[in-house]
C-alpha cells in the first residue's frame, strides 16, 4: 500500500485531494495547522497530523510519525491579494514563509527516503496566476513563480535518483476559501487609489465562467503521483488549461 503525504487539509484542494487518494485505497497522511477529526471519514488508512510548514521541529515531527512516504503533495499555502502599496512587508514574508520556503523545507525533509529507496514524488501545487501577469496579485504570484522555478531545478537534481518533480496549476477557484483566506489579511482593504481598479477587476471576475474546481486539482495530482509520463507542468481546471496553454502558444 502507497502513502501520499498532503499539507494544508483542512479546506479546498487539500481535503479533495486527500479524499480521492483515500478512495483509490492508499494510506493518507493528511496535515492542518489545526487539526480536525471531522472533515474526511474515518479510515484506518487515514492518519491526521497537525503541521506548520513554517516549524522545523513541526515538520521533523510529522516525517518521523508518517514513516514510509512514497509521494509529498505540496499543497499548503496563503492566499493573498491586495495592491503592493496596501501590503506590509510582515505580510510579504508570512506568505513567502509558507508558499515558498515552506514548499523547499517539505521536499527537503523528504529526499533523504526518496533517494536512498531511489524512488519517490514529489508535487507542488502552485497556480496558473504565474502563466500571465494579473492585477493586485503581485505578491502572491511571486512566492509561487518561485516555487515553479525551484521546482524545475530540483527535477533535474533529482532525475539521478529516480525521484519525480512535477507541478500541478490550478486555475481561480471560487469554491475554495482562497477568497476568505485573501480578504482576512487585508486589514486595512485596499489603498484609496486603488480601489477603483479593484472594484472592476472583481466585477470582471463575476462574468468569468471558466473556473476551476477542487476536484480537477484532485485529479491532476493524482495523474502526477501515479503515471511516470505525466507532462512535469500540469494544469488543473477549465481556466487553467485555457491559460496556461495561451501562454505556451
Amino acid at each position: 500500500m502507497k502513502t501520499v503525504l498532503i499539507t494544508g487539509c483542512s479546506s479546498g484542494f487539500g481535503l479533495e485531494i486527500a479524499r480521492y487518494f483515500l478512495d483509490r485505497d492508499w494510506r493518507v497522511i493528511a496535515t492542518m495547522r489545526t487539526p480536525r477529526e471531522d472533515v474526511l471519514p474515518r479510515s484506518d488508512r487515514l492518519s491526521i497530523l497537525a503541521l506548520d510548514v513554517k516549524d522545523p521541529q513541526s515538520i521533523r515531527a510529522v516525517i518521523d510519525a508518517a514513516g514510509r512516504i512514497d509521494v509529498l503533495v505540496n499543497n499548503a499555502g496563503i492566499g493573498f491579494l491586495n495592491a503592493l502599496e496596501g501590503t506590509p512587508m510582515d505580510t510579504v514574508r508570512d506568505i513567502f514563509e509558507t508558499n515558498t520556503l515552506g514548499t523547499i523545507a517539505m521536499a527537503q525533509a523528504v529526499l533523504p527516503q526518496f533517494r536512498e529507496r531511489r524512488e519517490g514524488v514529489i508535487i507542488n501545487v502552485t497556480s496558473t496566476v504565474t502563466c500571465r501577469p494579473l492585477h493586485l496579485l503581485s505578491v502572491y504570484t511571486a512566492s509561487k513563480s518561485a516555487v515553479n522555478a525551484f521546482s524545475e531545478s530540483l527535477a533535474l537534481e533529482l532525475e539521478q535518483f529516480n525521484v519525480r518533480v512535477r507541478v500541478v496549476l490550478p486555475g481561480r477557484a471560487p469554491s475554495t476559501r482562497f477568497g476568505e483566506n485573501a480578504r482576512a489579511r487585508m486589514k486595512d482593504g485596499f489603498p484609496e487609489p486603488y480601489d477603483p481598479l479593484a472594484q472592476q477587476i472583481f466585477a470582471k471576475w463575476e462574468k468569468e465562467t471558466a473556473v476551476t474546481h477542487a476536484s480537477d486539482v484532485a485529479e491532476a495530482v493524482w495523474l502526477a503521483a501515479t503515471d511516470s509520463s505525466s507532462p512535469f507542468n500540469i494544469p488543473a481546471g477549465e481556466d487553467a488549461v485555457e491559460w496556461y496553454h495561451a501562454r505556451a502558444r
